[in-house]
């Protein structure tokens, strides 16, 4: 907030003073409305029974008495919720004096939007006459009776309204002229006494209850003057449009409480369901590789066992047909020793059936790598296709002979990077820095380096990247609150819970108050930087 002193108010010009005022009154309203945001986080998650109030309107009396108490925060609350129901409209209303003529069209959203609109269309800037004047085009009010002038408090001469020969009869044993029967020849005082004159000219009052009633009937209600029935209805007509008002203000906060808790259930019910879907869906991602790993391994040994069928298919037909019919291609003798080989090199590849039964526990990954490059060299010596296709899946790469020597150049390297990234995990002091000099090096093939690698290894990595990050706001943290302007901007706290995008801070001044800690998001405070700030 601005602070002028007299001297310096006096010497502004108008301009500028008009201006401060407003910018002011804007803050006041904008204070207002993040106050409704804490109310509402403070009714909605039942905060103040952590001070040992049993309702929210006890809190409100106690600790909001000075700012209007329960009726204020009411009122406030209402403003919000017909912000809320207007939508897109809702940012014209600027605060709750303005919101105040639209609170009883909050029940029908459509209308409300439609009084907005009018009020919008009239004055691009609205006031809160502005939008009385367009809730009543939309829904009018029934028009308040108006009392007559008041005549003059001198009576009227009237003639006496006693009904002829009213004979009745007191008709209560009580009554010391139980039994006697009398006239009414005068009014009556008030509405529940008669003046009665009996046969011995003697006139008592006497209770309308102690007479007979069925013979005459009398008034049990009490009669006023015309304009004091009319004001009396005119008091009963605003009670009633109060009753109505508050009823419709107690049932829209009460659907408002229902639907938060009911989004609040739904939100619950949901994590629970996602939290029981994760790893069920990392199970059958697992099951799935592992099927399509025995369906590649049984594709291959069916291979393997088809390349052996056909060595010896070339053997025997080698040894039936005469040398003549190679023509001058190959002799007998070079194709056997071509065939033995092709066939020593098959024999010296891993046995499929038997890594497909146990796969090995130690170096897996080099026994892949080693299968791998074997098959592309069978490949390329027999230009077999399918051979080149599970050399391509086992190595990782297109299944093309380039590609497939590409791939085997850059696994060469894999026992010098692992062995270059240990020695330099292996430093006493070693740094994010320094690993990644080195990583860079061989950044083509990190997914593979990196499966090699313990876990003790791998977890010591994400510990130097994380130290190399800035720091961030965490459990433990000693913090103060961004905004300038906010009282806890001075205020020293420790974050003692984390729910991700917010945090719960113990505020070290409010150790002797009822009330200890309070949340905020983490963007809302800044690391604490000493006394002196």
């Amino acid at each position: 907030m601005l602070t002028l002193e007299a001297e310096k108010t006096l010497a502004l010009p108008y301009a500028e003073l008009n201006t401060s005022i407003k910018e002011t009154f804007t803050t006041i309203d904008r204070f207002e409305w993040q106050a409704v945001d804490e109310i509402l986080q403070m009714r909605e998650k039942q905060i103040y029974f952590e001070a040992g109030y049993k309702s929210f309107q006890e809190y409100c009396q106690h600790e909001l008495f000075a700012w209007g108490g329960y009726r204020r925060i009411n009122q406030l609350l209402g403003a919000k919720n017909v912000i809320d129901t207007a939508g897109e409209l809702g940012g014209y209303i600027k605060n709750e004096r303005q919101a105040r003529p639209l609170l009883r069209l909050v029940k029908e959203p459509e209308k409300l939007k439609q009084a907005v609109a009018i009020a919008v269309e009239e004055n691009p800037s609205p006031s809160e006459s502005d939008f009385a004047t367009a809730a009543n085009i939309v829904i009018p009010r029934l028009p308040r009776i108006k009392a007559p002038a008041q005549e003059p408090l001198v009576p009227k001469i009237q003639e006496p309204m006693v009904p002829q020969s009213a004979k009745v009869t007191v008709s209560a044993q009580s009554h010391h002229r139980y039994g006697e029967l009398g006239t009414i020849e005068a009014d009556a005082p008030n509405y529940w006494q008669q003046i009665v004159t009996f046969e011995d000219g003697s006139r008592e009052l006497v209770n309308n209850t102690d007479l007979d009633a069925p013979s005459v009937p009398f008034s049990t209600e009490r009669t006023y003057p015309k304009e004091y029935a009319l004001a009396i209805a005119q008091l009963k007509q605003q009670h009633q449009q109060e009753l109505e008002r508050l009823e419709q203000e107690l049932r829209v906060g009460l659907q408002a409480e229902a639907r938060t808790r009911a989004e609040e259930q739904v939100i619950e019910q949901l994590e629970s369901l996602q939290n029981l879907f994760q790893p069920q869906k990392q199970q059958n991602i697992q099951l799935q590789q592992r099927l399509d790993e025995m369906e590649a391994l049984r594709q291959l040994e069916f291979e393997n066992q088809r390349l052996k069928g056909r060595i010896q298919e070339l053997e025997h037909a080698l040894e039936e047909r005469p040398v003549q019919q190679w023509e001058n291609t190959l002799t007998k003798q070079a194709s056997k020793a071509l065939n033995k080989q092709v066939k020593l090199a098959l024999e010296n590849t891993i046995d499929l059936r038997s890594l497909a039964q146990e796969p090995p526990k130690e170096n897996a990954t080099e026994c892949l790598r080693l299968m791998g490059i074997a098959l592309g060299n069978l490949a390329s010596a027999m230009n077999n296709a399918q051979a080149l296709q599970a050399a391509a899946i086992i190595l990782g790469s297109e299944p093309t002979p380039q590609a497939i020597a590409y791939r085997t150049e850059q696994l060469q390297l894999l026992p010098q990077a692992v062995s270059d990234i240990r020695q330099v995990l292996s430093k006493p002091e070693c740094t994010w820095q320094d690993y990644l000099t080195v990583a860079q090096q061989y950044e083509v093939i990190q997914s593979d380096y990196w499966a090699e690698l313990t876990p003790q290894q791998t977890e010591l990595i994400t510990t130097l990247e994380r130290a190399a990050q800035p720091a961030t706001i965490s459990l433990g943290s000693i913090v103060a609150h961004a905004d300038p302007y906010f009282a806890l901007y001075i205020r020293k706290g420790e974050v003692i819970e984390d729910f991700g995008d917010e945090v719960r801070v113990a505020w070290d001044h409010w150790k002797d108050k009822p009330k200890k800690t309070e949340r905020y998001f983490k963007d809302e405070l800044r690391f604490w930087q000493g006394e002196n700030q």
